[in-house]
């Protein structure tokens, strides 16, 4: 079958602004609390990608009325009671390759009551939910189970709703088993308590989702218990209430072009994110000023500046993991080696964000030690670059990352381009128009 190519030329300073397109986490969570909130809301500057139309169809089947306007950057969700789906037959959801989407439905589902199959593609049965599903047995009246070894999906749920209101689970893995308990919370329409046990990653994602849920009309609060542990307190007995919603722009996407300005001695204004944005991935930039860039921040935009010169860092990126691909290929033109710590549950998203990154950067010639938390990046040597065809494992953030090392290196050609689409269809298309060059398409009979 013929696999296709795309290859970046490369040129020189990469200057402009751009306004990437709405956060696909931000349009997943607000499609869950709108379609369960009483009333119409309407969803502005959504993001229009796989993972946003997974979540979509799979809401629509279960009996929400959404209407998609604007080329779909605008989402209209009857969040009506009486819509929700009411046969006595299994519900058979595909969720694709999305995460937020499974781990979302599953917690919300289980909150509703009803009987639900959730299953996706092959990769999907390989990406761990079983910490989500232990948290969710002592509080299910009914049962929530796995159908996959190691606790991975698919997911069969049978339950009559939630009937207690404590809840405890790890936050090692993900963070997205945290906001799909928190947003179920209002569903259940009780009040809860969730017990984070042990190292709770990507915080800025839970405080997002926090923000929405507020947003919708839940009360969020936030504690420590006497054993140091993060407590989650939702009022949930209003559930949420609907309103009109504005999606920011998508800040991982962002940090492509950000990269961009760094790699090649550019200036690069993202519009749309502040520093205050609700994302907390808007703090690569602070990773590319200890590099050496100068950063200007606003209200509603913050620009990159580069002179090219760029030193390595030592980073802990727990935080903001998916931008570790983006620093990770700006860290082959520092001055010095990188090291960025913190991020071992990144070996368990679309693809090994650690093992697979570090081969695929061996191939244009860097040398990369993998830890079991990240990795250490050496700066390319100074010699000819022969070129190199990079996998992206059907992992859209490897494909966007390592399309910018063609920036400067001849002859860099990423297999499977339409992996994008997962979250960023237009990406290669805003790349061209940002630097004003054309890539390279090609595809070839594997």
């Amino acid at each position: 079958m013929p696999v296709s190519f795309v290859e970046v030329v490369p040129g020189g300073a990469v200057i402009g602004s751009i306004r990437p397109p709405g956060s696909k986490s931000l349009t997943n969570r607000a499609l869950v609390c709108a379609a369960f909130a009483g009333g119409a809301s309407r969803l502005r500057g959504a993001l229009l990608s796989d993972d946003t139309a997974v979540m979509t169809e799979a809401l629509r089947q279960i009996g929400f009325a959404i209407e998609s306007v604007d080329n779909g950057h605008t989402l209209d969700v009857a969040g009506l009671p009486e819509a929700l789906f009411t046969s006595s037959e299994q519900a058979q959801l595909f969720i694709g390759n999305s995460g937020t989407t499974i781990r979302f439905l599953t917690a919300a589902l289980s909150a509703l009551g009803g009987r639900f199959h959730l299953h996706g593609v092959a990769r999907m049965h390989e990406r761990p939910i079983g910490d989500l599903i232990n948290a969710l047995a002592p509080v299910c009246n009914g049962t929530v189970t796995s159908q996959s070894a190691g606790g991975c999906p698919p997911v069969v749920i049978e339950t009559r709703g939630w009937n207690h209101d404590e809840i405890s689970v790890a936050g090692n893995v993900s963070s997205q088993y945290l906001s799909g308990l928190m947003m179920a919370a209002p569903i259940a329409k009780r009040n809860i308590s969730i017990c984070v046990q042990g190292e709770l990653v990507s915080r800025p994602y839970v405080e997002m989702t926090a923000n929405i849920m507020q947003d919708f009309g839940a009360a969020v609060r936030w504690r420590e218990s006497t054993g140091k542990s993060l407590v989650c307190e939702i009022d949930g007995t209003g559930g949420y209430r609907a309103c009109d919603y504005e999606i920011e722009p998508d800040a991982s996407a962002a940090s492509y072009f950000w990269a961009a300005a760094a790699i090649t001695g550019g200036d690069v204004t993202v519009l749309g994110l502040g520093p205050n944005a609700l994302q907390g991935d808007v703090a690569l930039v602070d990773c590319l000023e200890q590099m050496g860039c100068q950063v200007s921040r606003s209200v509603d935009q913050i620009t990159v500046r580069s002179s090219g010169r760029l030193r390595g860092i030592d980073v802990d990126m727990n935080a903001i993991s998916d931008t570790v691909q983006t620093l990770s290929v700006v860290a082959l033109f520092a001055d010095s080696p990188t090291r960025i710590r913190g991020v071992a549950h990144n070996r368990f998203k679309e693809t090994d964000r650690i093992g697979d990154l570090a081969r695929e950067l061996r191939k244009l010639g860097a040398e990369v030690v993998e830890h079991e938390d990240g990795l250490m990046i050496k700066p390319l040597a100074p010699q000819e670059f022969a070129g190199a065809t990079l996998e992206t494992y059907d992992d859209h953030r490897m494909a966007m990352s390592l399309s910018l090392a063609g920036l400067r290196l001849p002859g860099v050609q990423i297999a499977n381009p339409a992996c994008t689409a997962k979250t960023y269809p237009e990406f290669f298309a805003d790349l061209e128009m940002l630097t004003g060059r054309a890539h390279r398409w090609s595809s070839h009979q594997e």
